[in-house]
């Protein structure tokens, strides 16, 4: 007789875990606390579950993936949007901690994510870094807003907060950097990916902190997953304007910084974008392209530890 498969989701908050084990109805509170973790898993370990998928919920989540993963149960970690897609679709449109737990195990129980190897903690610090990176670009650019409308008094608080800002900027900057070059996994991928005409340490540091997946994927795949890969929007007899949409909105937007610099310094890209713009493309549609064609190059690079060269990789 086939074993019955048992399928977990677990909704995080700050101070408890909300956990539901599909098929089963009934959900458990347990505490968000390491005593509370360990005891977790050891009941989970109990189950044999097929799969444990939480949500990533900005790093509340870790303590209890780690301690999962440590003790060998399939756990995966999901982005929100996927899991609330998949309530409207079925239907659900109460939110609370209980149905949302329902929710993340039948989603298991459908889907079922792949499995992906977990972030080291080497990885994670740098993650981390580049993460904190991004988020004073945002609070120099909101600061910058505010100071175009500003009065006398304000403006020159403004002004001494972007400065203060700016200071924290570069000394991320250094602590990113002095991550890198210290590891000399991360060296050797920094200096490999550096050697490509447009590719700076910001486009770098980014992909080697948001995209670890860079040389394991495919070009289709490595494409979807940043979010330049044109979507179809067809229907019937109907043909749609392809689009791209989605993926990591964070390492897109480096990229088209570093896409724009390679039109005019990469040989290779700026033939690419120039022979798109006489085929009469617009000049976004164009560079969207340049950035999916120089993405595909880093990614041919990293999986085939190779420098750049105007020769073309194969870009499988």
């Amino acid at each position: 007789m086939r074993k019955k498969e048992v399928f977990v989701g677990i909704d995080v908050a700050k101070e408890e875990l909300e956990v539901a084990v599909f098929p089963r109805a009934d959900t458990e509170t347990w505490p968000n606390t390491e005593e509370g973790i360990l005891r977790l898993v050891d009941h989970l370990k109990s189950l044999c579950p097929t799969l444990v998928v939480l949500e990533a919920t900005g790093g509340l989540e870790m303590p209890c993936v780690g301690a999962l993963a440590a003790e060998g149960l399939p756990v995966v970690v999901m982005n929100p949007r996927q899991i609330r897609d998949f309530a409207k679709a079925t239907g659900r449109l109460a939110k609370t901690d209980r149905i949302d737990a329902r929710t993340i195990a039948r989603f298991a129980e459908a889907v079922r994510p792949e499995i992906r190897e977990l972030k080291t903690e080497e990885m994670q610090e740098l993650t981390a870094l580049g993460l904190r990176r991004r988020q004073i670009i945002q609070m120099i650019t909101s600061e910058k807003n505010r100071l175009a409308t500003a009065s006398k008094w304000p403006r020159e608080d403004i002004k001494e907060h972007i400065s203060w800002l700016e200071k924290r900027l570069s000394d991320v900057n250094s602590e990113l950097n002095k991550a890198i070059r210290t590891s000399p996994v991360w060296r050797e991928k920094d200096d490999l990916l550096r050697s490509v005409p447009g590719v700076g340490p910001v486009l770098s540091a980014t992909l080697l902190s948001q995209l670890p997946e860079l040389g394991s994927l495919n070009r289709k795949q490595i494409a979807a997953l940043v979010g330049v890969a044109p979507l179809n929007r067809d229907s019937g007899q109907f043909r749609g304007k392809r689009c791209v949409w989605g993926g990591r909105a964070s390492v897109r937007s480096v990229l088209y910084m570093a896409a724009l610099v390679a039109t005019r310094f990469n040989p290779a890209i700026a033939v690419f974008y120039h022979r798109l713009r006489i085929a009469g493309k617009e000049h976004k549609v164009a560079l969207t392209a340049c950035m999916r064609k120089l993405l595909t190059i880093l990614n041919a690079m990293a999986r085939d530890r190779t420098h750049w060269s105007p020769v073309p990789l194969r870009e499988s």
